[in-house]
């Protein structure tokens, strides 16, 4: 895929344009993006890139516009601002994602608790929840203290995934059971879920 050069801006019009490809046969009409949500360490990035490119589509990572428009890591920017401000700016790069079809969006972890930004994605797509068990999740997560996850301090994995699960569950349109699969797999099953 060729993508042509990135627009960062600090402000609400991130863009990221691609040279578009058609959609592979079959992929459902109306669909225009793929948006990934899941716990941290279900492989949102990771899959979304390889999604991306065997879709011949654009990628977008929300975590990564936050820190380009914060001009700083996730982890420092929890540290010194608090979970409220951090939240604050998530939705304001998930609402800074025009509406542009043809794109693989991943999201952070704690993304579904913005209401608005994600109405926005939804709006132009089809949300996919990478499902995770929390046995797995503890395997890829051996470091939640510094990862830049959103959440309370001293809160554990166990409560951040109950607090989360219902929310991923809400906004899915498609749920992919991710235990025990590798990337590729993972990857697999979501082209064969959105197509028809």
């Amino acid at each position: 895929m060729t993508i042509t050069r990135a627009s960062f801006r600090y402000g609400t019009d991130y863009q990221i344009k691609a040279l578009k490809r058609r959609k592979p046969a079959g992929l459902y009409n109306k669909l225009k993006n793929i948006i990934l949500i899941g716990m941290p360490g279900c492989g949102k990035s990771t899959v979304g890139v390889l999604l991306a490119k065997a879709l011949g589509t654009g990628f977008i990572d929300t975590d990564l516009i936050i820190q380009v428009q914060q001009r700083n890591t996730l982890q420092r920017l929890i540290e010194a601002c608090g979970l409220e401000k951090f939240r604050c700016f998530e939705e304001s790069a998930l609402l800074s994602v025009t509406e542009q079809s043809d794109m693989v969006i991943a999201t952070g972890g704690s993304a579904i608790f913005c209401n608005n930004g994600m109405d926005h994605l939804k709006r132009s797509g089809v949300c996919v929840y990478l499902k995770l068990p929390l046995n797995e999740l503890r395997m890829r997560l051996s470091n939640i203290k510094t990862r830049g996850i959103a959440c309370k301090q001293g809160e554990t994995l166990d409560e951040i995934m109950s607090l989360r699960g219902p929310l991923y569950e809400r906004y899915s349109d498609i749920t992919i059971d991710c235990s025990g699969k590798n990337c590729e797999d993972t990857l697999e099953q979501i082209i064969k879920s959105v197509t028809v």
